[in-house]
């Protein structure tokens, strides 16, 4: 079945400490009770932190998506939170998405036992966690020739099937942080866009900033319309020119002036899939 266009996504994300993933997951559900949610992902922080681990939920949302789509994104947050009968802190909103953080310990505890803070999500336009029903976008159409600069397009997913070798993408996020579940959160919302089939490869830290680097699966559109494509997907001005490195295409947006914290660089590259060759 596909999603209905309208639809406000939210998500909310506990990050806690607990002896396992099980631990983790039982921990979590008498919110899932209390919210109506259910639980999508568990994922191992104990690279961040001794004993840490992350569980998102999925929790119905009756927002939908209007002609000025910032203020249902920011409704659904706001109130999901004064649900929790917790302060409303600041709501941040760069459509297709909005997010807060809640990072009380004392507030969020009687919630989640062992909870150290709630990260809260929503947006629209796309679906990190489908159930395997969703349609698949079509194929957009092979230019005629590789562009040299990221060209306004269609707003589209590349395809993600198995009917042939095709190119591989891949998102790098550079975030300004010193929490790993932090920059993967704003890594995964980005790649939400792009891709379902979203994976991060790795985490390394450079330059006083976290690269997350997320694997967005296989196109079967040309190397260079696959990047653009993505490009156009996120939706953000300012990208560089489209580059080469033998078979690999690939562009970059810089935060200009870098941020104290937050997302400072976005690269996205495309090659030929050679896994798949042969």
């Amino acid at each position: 079945m596909a999603m209905t266009d309208d639809r406000v996504e939210l998500l909310v994300t506990v990050v806690l400490a607990a002896e396992g993933e099980r631990a983790a997951r039982a921990a979590c559900q008498e919110l899932v009770w209390q919210v109506d949610g259910r639980i999508v992902e568990s994922t191992d922080c104990s690279a961040e932190e001794p004993g840490c681990w992350s569980v998102t939920l999925r929790v119905p949302s009756e927002e939908r998506a209007t002609h000025n789509v910032a203020a249902p994104l920011a409704r659904a947050v706001r109130q999901f939170v004064r649900g929790l009968n917790v302060a409303v802190p600041t709501v941040s909103c760069e459509p297709p998405t909005a997010w807060t953080v809640l990072d009380d310990p004392d507030a969020i505890e009687p919630l989640v036992a062992g909870a150290e803070r709630l990260l809260v999500e929503a947006w629209y336009g796309g679906d990190p966690y489908p159930s395997g029903e969703d349609e698949e976008p079509e194929p957009a159409k092979a230019p005629e020739k590789p562009a040299d600069t990221p060209q306004p397009a269609r707003r589209q997913r590349p395809s993600t099937g198995d009917t042939g070798p095709g190119c591989r993408l891949t998102l790098r996020v550079d975030v300004a942080t010193s929490r790993m579940a932090g920059a993967e959160w704003q890594a995964r919302a980005l790649a939400s866009r792009i891709s379902r089939t979203a994976t991060v490869a790795e985490v390394t830290e450079h330059d006083g900033v976290l690269s997350v680097l997320v694997d967005l699966g296989t196109a079967q559109t040309p190397v260079p319309q696959t990047v653009l494509t993505a490009v156009s997907a996120l939706d953000r001005p300012g990208w560089s020119t489209l580059r080469w490195e033998g078979e690999t295409a690939s562009t970059t947006w810089t935060a200009d002036p870098r941020p104290e914290s937050g997302i400072t660089e976005l690269e996205l590259s495309s090659s030929p899939d050679v896994r798949r060759r042969g």
